[in-house]
């Protein structure tokens, strides 16, 4: 293995290690937030009410990723990229841990729901800059015909922490609905301090990313954000534009089935439902890194379509199952539709970092994936909640999902991809024909 693939593989594994933990503080709160959270927090004696409400709170951390994307963008364009990352997981892990210590509204009352509030929307300012600045470690330092592959390894965060979340809470609900709503929902929240520990450790080892200390310094900008939108803002908006499915349709089929699935008149079994996640969380694990191998092959954009395409016909049946509560079939699609969101995901890292070039990277990708996930994946769950209550049918939300993939597909068709080995001038606007 030649010295830059050891370093790839080195920047790779830090980056998988810190996004699995901060991944696994995000899907806590939002499995909490599907099972316990009305009700703790936002009783008001209707389920649906209640959850929706919960859905709320789990927005909020989406709607501050752009700011939290904008301030470590910041810090990672100007200080680097590793400096960002270690005050992120900090941040995570301090409000994660909070979070398991907080009053329910039994006890304080208002006060409750309020801290609640405060500390989602922490983690969304700490998500909203470590996601970018991972994916830059794993990106730019892997060679230019491995990038998707590397780039996976950030990915692969994701299922691995959902798969600790939900396993998590797989292991509780074997003692009972009670166990979880009386406190046991807490266990979760608080062993994330052994995690952050573990993450700070490995961060640490990882050299800082080889185009910022080549590329970007001596050549920093003072203020990054007017850079980014001034040289960036097309490639901005296409990025936004290309995350549909890869964050919001990646709720709708993990938080919304859950509520769903569990809610009335289906009322699933809390048990099943989460060891149908569970075992599709370790299926998207397994797959996430093949697939990222693949788009070095067949080409990283054309992955993508392939998973959108996917998506939609696996999400669909998916739900349409559920009232009819054939329960080997809602576990199967349970793994299948996250399948076919692998390959809407596991490609996403490269192509989000190669639609810029290196100057104001951190912050121009940040403030894509903090908007499009503010945009799509914040209110996803809401919205498809509401929608059912307004309508009274799963289908509304199954059209809401083939609009979401319509547009990531022709977000991706027009995405425009850089090598590393380009100029650093980033003078020239890009346009679309550099899409092509």
């Amino acid at each position: 293995m030649t010295i830059a693939h050891s370093k790839a593989r080195r920047a790779g594994v830090a980056a998988f290690i810190g996004t699995t933990i901060e991944w696994y503080d995000f899907y806590v709160y939002a499995t909490a937030a599907a099972l316990v959270f009305g009700h703790l927090f936002f009783p008001s004696g209707n389920q649906q009410a209640e959850t929706a409400a919960a859905f709320a709170t789990f927005a909020v951390a989406f709607l501050v990723r752009p700011l939290g994307g904008i301030i470590f963008g910041h810090i990672g364009d100007k200080l680097g990229r590793r400096v960002s990352l270690v005050i992120t997981l900090l941040l995570m892990g301090a409000s994660t841990v909070l979070v398991g210590c907080l009053p329910t509204y039994e006890n304080v009352g208002i006060l409750a729901p309020i801290l609640l509030i405060v500390l989602r929307a922490v983690q969304g300012l700490a998500v909203g800059g470590e996601w970018g600045g991972a994916v830059l470690m794993s990106v730019e330092h892997a060679p230019e015909k491995s990038k998707t592959f590397y780039g996976g390894f950030t990915q692969l965060g994701n299922p691995a922490g959902a798969l600790l979340a939900s396993g998590v809470f797989a292991i509780m609900a074997r003692a009972g609905d009670d166990f979880i709503v009386n406190g046991g929902w807490r266990i979760p929240f608080l062993l994330s301090i052994v995690l952050i520990a573990v993450g700070l450790w490995v961060r640490y080892r990882v050299e800082e990313s080889p185009v910022f200390e080549e590329k970007i310094e001596g050549h920093k900008q003072s203020m990054p954000l007017a850079f980014a939108l001034r040289t960036n803002w097309l490639p901005i908006l296409l990025g936004i534009g290309l995350l549909p499915i890869s964050t919001g349709g990646y709720y709708l089929a993990t938080t919304f089935a859950t509520a769903y699935a569990t809610g009335q008149p289906i009322a699933l079994s809390e048990q099943f439902i989460l060891d149908a996640m569970t075992v599709a969380s370790f299926v998207e694990f397994v797959v996430t890194l093949p697939i990222a191998w693949l788009g070095d092959r067949w080409g990283r954009k054309n992955i993508m379509l392939i998973g959108l395409v996917a998506s939609v016909l696996t999400f669909t049946p998916f739900l349409l199952l559920m009232p009819g509560r054939a329960e080997p079939l809602v576990f199967l699609f349970a793994s299948l539709v996250r399948i076919a969101m692998s390959a809407t995901y596991a490609p996403i890292a490269a192509i989000l970092a190669q639609m810029f070039r290196p100057q104001a990277r951190y912050t121009s990708i940040a403030l894509s994936y903090g908007v499009g996930a503010a945009l799509w994946a914040g209110l996803s769950p809401w919205f498809a909640t509401q929608l059912i209550a307004w309508t009274g049918n799963v289908w509304s939300v199954i059209v809401l999902f083939i609009g979401m993939a319509a547009i990531a597909a022709v977000c991706t068709v027009f995405a425009p991809q850089h090598s590393d080995a380009d100029s650093a001038d980033l003078t020239v606007r890009p346009t679309l024909k550099e899409a092509s």
